[in-house]
Formats: C-alpha cells, sequence, structure tokens
C-alpha cells in the first residue's frame, strides 16, 4: 500500500512498514518460521505502542487472551499463528489516520468516528502486500464486524465473519474495557467479562464468549474446550 500525505499520518508507520518489509523478505526454515515471525512482529509492537502510547501494550495482552481463545476451540497450529500476529498489529490502521482523529477519541465528533471506523479496512490494506501477513490481514479486516450484522466495515455477519476475526474482536474488547474507578485487575476483569456476555449474541459470538468464560474459569485451559464453526 502506497501512502499518501505523509504528514496526516503518524511518521512511526514508516519505521513499521521497513521491519514489516524486512521479515517478509526472511526465507526461513518451515520449523522455526512460526517462531521468528511471532518474535519479529513482537518487536514491531513496540513502534505501534510508542505511537500510540494510551494503548501500550493492548496488542500483546488481546494475543494472550485470543490465543486461550483460540487453542480452547481446537485452531490449527498455522490459524494461530496467524490469529497471534493479527492480534499484534490489529490497530495498525490507526496510524495511518491523521493525529487528531487518534489523540482524543472519546472527543470525537460523530463524522470523526466514521474515519476512525475505516482503520481496521485500512490496517488490512497496509498488510496485504506482506506474505506472512495475508491471513491475518484478513482477521484484522474484520475484527470489528459485529454477530448481528450491525458492525464494520462490511456489516457481514453470525458465522460469515471468520473464526478468527470473531475471537480477536472478543479478545481486542476483553482488554481495551475501561472501567473507570476500578484499579484492581481482577475486579476489572470481572466487570469486563460481565459486560461481553451482555454484549454477546448481539456485538459478539455467543460461543467465543462463553469459551472465554470457561477458561477464565479454568485453571488449566486444556480442559476448556468448545468447537465452534
Amino acid at each position: 500500500m502506497q501512502i499518501e500525505n505523509r504528514d496526516q499520518i503518524h511518521p512511526g508507520i514508516v519505521g513499521v512498514q521497513q521491519k514489516l518489509q524486512k521479515i517478509d523478505r526472511l526465507r526461513l526454515p518451515a520449523g522455526s518460521r512460526r517462531d521468528v515471525e511471532s518474535i519479529l512482529v513482537r518487536q514491531v509492537t513496540k513502534e505501534i505502542d510508542r505511537a500510540l502510547p494510551s494503548q501500550a501494550g493492548h496488542g500483546r495482552r488481546a494475543a494472550t487472551v485470543a490465543l486461550m481463545i483460540g487453542r480452547a476451540v481446537g485452531l490449527t497450529a498455522d490459524a494461530l499463528h496467524s490469529l497471534k500476529l493479527a492480534a499484534y498489529l490489529h490497530d495498525i490502521g490507526l496510524l495511518m489516520l491523521p493525529p487528531r482523529l487518534t489523540e482524543n477519541i472519546a472527543f470525537l465528533e460523530p463524522d470523526a468516528y466514521v474515519a476512525i471506523q475505516n482503520h481496521c479496512r485500512i490496517g488490512a490494506s497496509l498488510l496485504e502486500p506482506y506474505a506472512f501477513l495475508r491471513e491475518a490481514a484478513i482477521l484484522i479486516a474484520h475484527h470489528h464486524e459485529r454477530w448481528d450484522g450491525s458492525g464494520y466495515p462490511y456489516g457481514i455477519r453470525g458465522s460469515f465473519i471468520p473464526l478468527g476475526a470473531r475471537i480477536l474482536s472478543v479478545a481486542d474488547a476483553y482488554d481495551a474495557i475501561d472501567v473507570p474507578e476500578v484499579t484492581d485487575e481482577d475486579t476489572r476483569d470481572v466487570i469486563a467479562a460481565r459486560i461481553l456476555q451482555v454484549a454477546a449474541g448481539t456485538q459478539f459470538d455467543p460461543a467465543i464468549v462463553a469459551t472465554l468464560m470457561e477458561c477464565r474459569g479454568n485453571k488449566d485451559t486444556a480442559d476448556c474446550v468448545r468447537r465452534i464453526e
């Protein structure tokens, strides 16, 4: 994807692109490919964290939750790898928007939200040229779709939304939910889980939310297994 109007986007995106190009050009043995790509992409997320300090660490935390769910529903190793990369990079599209839109998202005018909603599509377009990220790009493109079809950017619904994107949507929200005046992490997690349960069947795939709830209650997540189409 060619970048135009560079003064309208975050300068950190150029460094991110350069790093992704280097990873994409690596010719890695099959046995080590996933591990090396994971390590290097996790390093790339540090650039995103620096560009979006208000949500530093969000990609890595979302990846932890997404992988827990993904293992529970029986994703293949390749699918888990794509899910991990997608979680690390799912907000990269925000760096392609004017900084004024990402610095105070809570106070945006309605028209500005339309631009913000494009970040998942922009992020996917940015990542598509890199062969090792093509599957992850699909998940990123759809991670703000809603189970009831009222999401964005394409308004697809239910099982038409890729499974990995449904998982990423839940993991993203679970980590991102802000509970004002609650400083205890365990309490915040309980409240966030309840919010997800309320939104199950409308915003989120109810089976994915149920899987997360079961995994939260199991010390051994290997016992938390659901098969989801």
